[in-house]
């Protein structure tokens, strides 16, 4: 499969990138690579993106991100536990359910899962 025209990579501009690895790391289970004191590359199995402090914090803006989890009540929990903002609690769409979150740095985020039969 080819990867034209489909997200690639994701980058976002933060304050500290200890603190985006942490947070990052306990919710989801990212993994890391850092290339030097101003950019960080994580991997989440199947995207790439990097948090980088070369850039101003957009906290709020640009598009929205949405990550799938398998079981949503877990990951909201583990959201928090890291620190995250609930922003909008679990909520029912069409074929699913999902909620959103903002990260340490305030980037609004949103985790779905499938509602089996919908």
């Amino acid at each position: 499969m080819s990867n034209d025209q489909r997200i690639d990579y994701i980058e976002l501009n933060v304050a500290d990138i200890a603190r985006s690895r942490q947070f990052y790391g306990d919710a989801f289970g990212w993994a890391f690579t850092d290339y030097g004191p101003d950019y960080c590359e994580f991997r989440d199995g199947r995207l790439s993106g990097g948090f980088t402090t070369l850039g101003e914090v957009r906290s709020g803006g640009g598009p929205l991100v949405i990550l799938y989890a398998g079981d949503l009540t877990a990951t909201l929990a583990r959201v928090k536990a890291a620190g995250g903002t609930i922003v909008r609690p679990i909520y029912t769409f069409p074929g699913g359910q999902r909620f959103h979150f903002a990260d340490p740095d305030g980037y609004e985020l949103a985790v779905y899962t499938e509602v089996p039969g919908k």
